[in-house]
């Protein structure tokens, strides 16, 4: 071959590879996800796609034939489903416990689909599957039909706005390819789902063992004229919602390379823009409109849902990351409560009271449940009472932000109504949520500004207000340091005013019990009670078990920096039963007594005091003094004149 046509046949093969990447680029893709009741063949069903489109190489083949040996539960076949069961504990008890990813594609387009477990204990898997899916494959034994775990995942797929839904009738070789079954049971979920809002809902009789009617029509059905599974997922209609959504834009990120550039970069969640249209700025009401659009490959006239863009504006008005920008003629909820359902993935219970980090698009805030509306029954969806949340449970919430924040119902924008809780203290994930509507309460309501304020209460008593939250076991000391304190304060002229736990259950937190709930509902209404009179300018000394590190941080944010004082007062429990004042201890270990801490309730040790009080053969004088010490060095105890000069109180 000459070296005219050798370069030839590599600028033909150079222009077969790049129109094979823009091919693939141009194909649209869908994501689904694969549910149902455990052993309905889920993890077989998804083999069966890859082996059935050749995505799988051929060391992966061998390593599939070795497992098959080793750990397969259909003889002397390969085991499609340890394609997907990835985790050794899955491989070994023939079940999905994590979420597993693959990637697959045809000719006609991309998918990537999400294997979810079948076991209820794995409902907070299933969920995360769900919530970025378009199509929901849900799985059901023809043997077996409709089984609780079923409607569970069907509930939760509608609940999670999956408005595209294939029954898959699996395992139809089990019942003999029988038509009357596959009948009886599709006309079953029919009746069933008729109250969920999906748009299509497609039966299929298979087996995606043998690969009937999977990627390729079935010989033993020809009753059976619908799609096959394959030919359903490359036709089904998807993203026509989100196109017609009004527009929303998180600005993720305020992108400024230099001083004559200020763009708004992020991945449109709703709608179209185009050059010229009217953005508002969704919590301030400021409007601009768009001076251009860029992409990553060039400035382009026009961008949709899904892509990622940087847009500049006519105007400079204030915008930072965690801002929605919106059609200004179609905006969204701008509020600081909401009602929204939320699915609990924590083994921890939530509690109604307890402040977590809210997530929300690209805007994070403080936020709490304020009211369990009620919980869900997922197996009846019955609405039930309840006081908490455990793992997996579903409620309907009412919850309160530190701060307004713009959203939409979860049914008109999946991206914008849709929120994450973390634990302040682990910062794990710990519920999702989708927002059903913004409540309107006390709009007419305003901070009002006084003429006497903080500074000036302060500067007249010549102290820095402050809050000593002590903290420690029933028995350790509290309420006798946090009284020595008092009263040494008291003695220098200082004007002071103690919250002891238990005068406050006597009048304020009367109607309150010792539940982990009660407990949180208890700090967090003595957290305000400081607040006040830390505004009244007054050295504030709080003594309460106050076992949670999530409340002791939720009273330290209601104040500014350095007014709060967190001081722990570590007695070993040992010490704290051997002086057992009230014979507390002693009545809790005999089941007299429930939710007592450190027997039957935890107490969560303090990480980042400001204090820690050793109190085991001392003089309590003396440890009052270390408090006292500690003001003073820190300048809590001031004459008027210096607190007038130093400002910033």
């Amino acid at each position: 071959m000459s070296s005219l046509e050798t370069n030839a046949l590599a600028t033909a093969s150079e222009e077969a590879v790049t129109e094979y990447i823009l091919a693939q680029e141009e194909k649209d893709q869908l994501r689904f996800l694969t549910c149902g009741s455990v052993d309905d063949g889920k993890s077989t069903l998804i083999g069966r796609l890859l082996y059935d489109t050749k995505l799988i190489f051929e060391d992966q083949l061998a390593a599939l034939e070795k497992d098959s040996r080793r750990h397969g539960t259909v003889g002397e076949d390969i085991d499609l489903a340890l394609l997907v069961d990835g985790l050794e504990a899955e491989r070994e008890q023939g079940i999905t416990i994590d979420v597993a990813y693959r990637f697959f594609a045809t000719d006609k387009r991309k998918f990537i689909v999400a294997d979810t477990p079948g076991h209820e204990q794995y409902t907070r898997n299933m969920a995360t599957g769900a919530s970025t899916a378009d199509l929901a494959v849900l799985l059901v034994d023809a043997r077996h039909g409709l089984m609780v775990q079923t409607r569970r995942h069907a509930f939760i797929a509608s609940l999670l706005g999956i408005r595209h839904v294939v029954l898959a009738v699996n395992k139809i070789d089990l019942a003999d390819f029988s038509e009357a079954r596959f009948n009886e049971i599709r006309e079953t979920f029919q009746q069933f789902a008729s109250g969920f809002d999906f748009e299509t809902l497609v039966a299929i009789p298979m087996s995606a063992r043998y690969g009937d009617n999977v990627t390729g029509r079935s010989e033993n059905m020809g009753w059976y004229q619908g799609p096959t599974l394959l030919e359903h997922l490359e036709t089904v209609q998807i993203g026509e919602h989100e196109l017609n959504q009004p527009f929303r834009f998180p600005v993720q990120w305020v992108n400024r390379p230099n001083l004559d550039f200020r763009g708004y970069s992020g991945t449109i969640a709703g709608g179209v823009v185009k050059k010229g249209d009217e953005l508002v700025v969704s919590a301030s009401g400021k409007t601009s409109k768009v001076a251009s659009i860029l992409t990553p490959v060039g400035e382009a006239d026009a961008a949709r849902a899904g892509e990622a863009v940087t847009l500049t504006l006519e105007d400079e008005i204030d915008i930072s990351r965690g801002d929605l920008l919106a059609d200004a003629t179609a905006r969204p909820d701008v509020a600081d409560q909401m009602a929204a359902h939320l699915i609990w993935m924590a083994e921890d219970a939530l509690l109604p009271g307890r402040s977590y980090l809210m997530k929300i698009g690209t805007r994070s805030v403080t936020a709490a449940v304020t009211e369990i509306k009620h919980k869900i029954n997922v197996n009846t969806f019955e609405h039930v009472a309840g006081k908490q949340l455990e793992l997996n449970e579903i409620a309907f919430c009412n919850l309160a932000m530190s701060a307004p924040v713009a959203f939409d119902p979860y049914e008109a924008n999946r991206s914008t109504g849709s929120f994450i809780l973390i634990d302040r203290v682990t910062n794990a994930t710990v519920g999702a949520g989708m927002v059903w509507f913004a409540l309107r309460r006390a709009t007419n309501i305003h901070w009002q500004a006084l003429d006497v304020d903080k500074a000036a209460r302060a500067e007249s008593l010549g102290q820095r207000p402050a809050v000593l939250w002590f903290t420690g076991l029933s028995g350790s000391g509290k309420s006798t340091i946090a009284s020595i304190v008092e009263k040494k304060l008291h003695l220098e002229g200082r004007r002071t005013y103690t919250l002891d736990g238990d005068n406050v259950r006597h009048g304020l937190n009367k109607d309150l019990g010792f539940t982990d709930a009660d407990r949180v509902e208890n700090i967090r209404r003595v957290g305000e009670v400081s607040r006040l009179f830390v505004d009244s300018g007054l050295i504030t000394l709080v003594s309460f078990i106050s076992p949670f590190r999530a409340e002791r941080q939720m009273a330290r944010d209601l104040l500014k920096d350095g007014e709060f004082i967190e001081i722990f007062v570590d007695t070993p429990i040992e010490e704290c039963k051997k002086r057992d004042p009230k014979g507390l201890y002693a009545k809790a270990e005999a089941g007299e007594i429930k939710h007592f801490t450190g027997i039957d309730s935890p107490y969560e040790i303090p990480e980042n005091p400001e204090l820690v009080l050793k109190n085991v053969g001392r003089d309590p004088e003396d440890v009052a003094e270390d408090v006292i010490r500690y003001l003073r060095d820190n300048n809590y105890l001031l004459s008027p004149s210096i607190v007038s000069g130093g400002g910033g109180i």
